[in-house]
């Protein structure tokens, strides 16, 4: 059975064109490809086309034609170019980091890639309940203490693992300080609706009126004697015709006696 293998092109001939080598230095560097995992190819100097390089040691362009339509019944007319001695001159290795620079440049921006690749760190695992730092009620530490009996097989009875014991401690910690907290939080509580209480009463608003000069409703001061700005203005007493108003209240009055009942 053949195996499938990559191997470089003979050299069947050791007859040239008789020219000057070409020197690789002396051409464009993107008229050649030269890279070590691929099969060297250069660009023939007589027919612009690309051809392969033969050969290991003495390097020379493919035999080839000048067109390539010869299977649709076109004569055979080798290449001048064909059996061209190349010489590799130049270094290989700059050769091939500009030419995957030029390439990387050329590449569209969406298409670009790191050379080096970046992944996202593993997120540390979570430290244990024990070692876990915060306010330490009688609820959170209770919780916490017989969550950890439940899931732990060395903390049996009045046994108890490292992180056993010093939940235990921190749940016997919380029971001793609950009265004293319970009693802090009291006179907090007393100490707000004393303070509350105090910005409600009449005292601390007229302290508020007297900070910004207003001692009335119309927020400007009461001159002495003066009346006041709810009752409106002055009525006059007297009635503008005295000589009417007196013939008008005789007139009342006979009325009234006329609609007064008699009595035997």
């Amino acid at each position: 059975m053949a195996r499938n293998r990559k191997r470089p092109g003979r050299v069947r001939t050791e007859r040239n064109n008789r020219r000057e080598a070409l020197k690789l230095s002396t051409m464009a560097p993107e008229d050649y490809n030269v890279r070590t995992d691929e099969a060297m190819s250069i660009t023939c100097p007589d027919c612009r086309t690309w051809r392969r390089i033969m050969g290991t040691y003495n390097l020379k362009i493919r035999e080839h034609c000048i067109s390539d339509k010869v299977a649709e019944g076109q004569k055979h007319e080798r290449c001048p170019g064909s059996n061209q001695v190349v010489i590799v001159d130049i270094d290989v290795r700059r050769w091939q980091a500009r030419q995957n620079r030029l390439l990387r440049d050329a590449m569209p921006q969406d298409n670009r890639r790191a050379d080096q690749q970046f992944y996202k760190p593993i997120p540390a695992a979570a430290p244990p309940v024990a070692r876990i730092k915060a306010e330490d009620t009688l609820k959170s530490t209770r919780d916490a203490y017989f969550a950890h009996r439940d899931g732990c097989r060395k903390c049996v009875r009045s046994q108890h693992c490292q992180d056993g014991v010093t939940l235990a401690r921190r749940y016997v910690s919380a029971i001793q300080t609950e009265p004293a907290r319970r009693a802090a939080r009291k006179q907090l509580d007393r100490q707000e609706q004393r303070a509350a209480r105090k910005r409600s009463t009449p005292t601390a608003r007229e302290a508020q009126w007297a900070a910004h000069e207003q001692t009335n409703n119309r927020c400007t001061a009461r001159t002495p004697g003066a009346v006041s700005e709810y009752r409106g203005p002055d009525l006059p007493t007297l009635p503008s015709n005295p000589i009417a108003h007196d013939r008008r209240q005789t007139d009342l009055g006979r009325q009234y006696v006329a609609r007064r009942p008699t009595t035997a």
